[in-house]
């Protein structure tokens, strides 16, 4: 008689990250005569994992606040924790899983589905994924919202869509990863009288080849945004280059189309939907964090330079940003395109292997035409700086 053996990991975690912000201008720019405000806010959470070969579970409550924004003496009515994650993946075999539950999506690059991590909330999903793993990898998620579980009502809910449904495959020839993404949005439809229709949807397609050798790795990435009046393009090229151990430079151009100010009809405004936006077109988040979802899109040139000493590290970004469409002016005619350039600087050490701490500086060099859609001076001083204190602590593993 043959012997079962099933092999199981419990760990449980935490993190405390603490970031102090310093903002005149960020995410806007500053208007005259606008104090700079700081502020603290921080992440703490509790990870509760579980792996063996049979059932994958995890569990993640996180407390988000801002520093002085609840009273010392808190009751249970205060207390403000959620449930970022809440999942459990079943393995039907060794390439086959469900995995069920609030759930992280994180693809590729981050620019279509990302953690946002850098945002203390982060995002997660409520879904259905199914896994395929083997010499290639297949995903397909499936997501239904809805308010109640009386009816099926319209949905009045906070996040972006009713329905969601995408596909990713990826797999590696050589040097050479692809990575291929089908992405159907839909998202509840409001009449005049509180009533709804269909959701409404719009469909995202398109690859992701990355080619890494040695110390050179390019990537390139495109997609069409198609739906009820809706097309729009994206591309991204980016080239890196590891010239030393120590010292290693990217450069890249990424294109997201806008529709025009002044002959618009049809919205060719591209929308990257659930990514994180943090980590594209400069650190202040001008763009795709919050707004500039159905603007005049935008064009991206950047260089990055990444110097790393013992457990130091240094990273610098220089964005030159222009419009992809046309922004109407005063009096009516076509601005010109150009909309500034940001300066981001990130300073980091690694303390131990479980503290970390870093700190940057971020300067905005905005053009009249960058007021016209983001309003605020571009005369005045538009920084932001950070500092940030990270602790991952394993309290228990087995």
């Amino acid at each position: 008689m043959g012997v079962s053996t099933t092999f199981a990991q419990f760990t449980l975690s935490g993190e405390f990250r603490p970031r102090t912000e310093m903002n005149h201008g960020y995410k806007a720019m500053a208007g005259p005569d606008q104090d700079a405000s700081l502020f603290t806010a921080q992440r703490t959470r509790v990870n509760f994992i579980y792996k063996s070969d049979k059932v994958k579970t995890k569990l993640v409550l996180q407390d988000v606040r801002t520093w002085g924004n609840e009273k010392q003496l808190v009751t249970n009515h205060d207390f403000g924790t959620s449930v970022h994650e809440a999942w459990a993946e079943v393995m039907f075999s060794k390439s086959f899983s469900l995995k069920a539950g609030r759930q992280e999506l994180v693809y590729d690059d981050h620019r279509i589905f990302g953690n946002v991590g850098w945002a203390h909330q982060a995002r997660s999903h409520d879904l259905a994924l199914f896994k395929f793993e083997k010499k290639f990898k297949l995903h397909v998620g499936v997501a239904y919202n809805e308010n109640t579980t009386v009816s099926n009502n319209l949905y009045q809910g906070a996040d972006a869509y009713k329905a969601m449904q995408f596909l990713w495959f990826n797999n590696s020839f050589g040097d050479l990863n692809l990575s291929v993404l089908f992405l159907n949005n839909g998202v509840e439809q409001f009449n005049s009288d509180s009533t709804s229709s269909a959701p409404k949807y719009s469909q995202t397609v398109g690859p992701r080849l990355v080619y890494k050798k040695d110390n050179l790795n390019v990537g390139g990435t495109f997609y069409y945004q198609m739906g009820d009046n809706l097309a729009a393009m994206y591309y991204h090229l980016e080239a890196g280059y590891k010239l030393s151990d120590k010292f290693s430079l990217n450069a890249g151009y990424e294109a997201l189309s806008g529709t025009s100010q002044i002959d618009g009809t049809e919205d060719n405004s591209f929308k990257p939907l659930y990514g994180t936006n943090h980590k594209f077109n400069g650190f202040m988040d001008y763009f795709y964090v919050g707004s500039h979802m159905k603007s005049v899109g935008l064009n991206d040139l950047y260089l990055k330079a990444n110097y790393k000493l013992g457990a130091y590290s240094l990273t610098g970004f220089v964005h030159m940003f222009s419009a992809a469409a046309d922004v109407m002016g005063a009096d009516g005619k076509a601005m010109d395109a150009n909309l500034g350039t940001e300066i981001d600087l990130v300073i980091g050490r690694k303390i131990n292997d479980m503290a970390s701490i870093a700190c940057g500086y971020s300067h905005m060099l905005a053009t009249e035409t960058m007021e016209t859609i983001r309003g605020g001076s571009a005369d005045e001083l538009n920084n932001w700086a950070w500092v940030m204190l990270t602790v991952k602590p394993t309290f228990f593993s087995n």
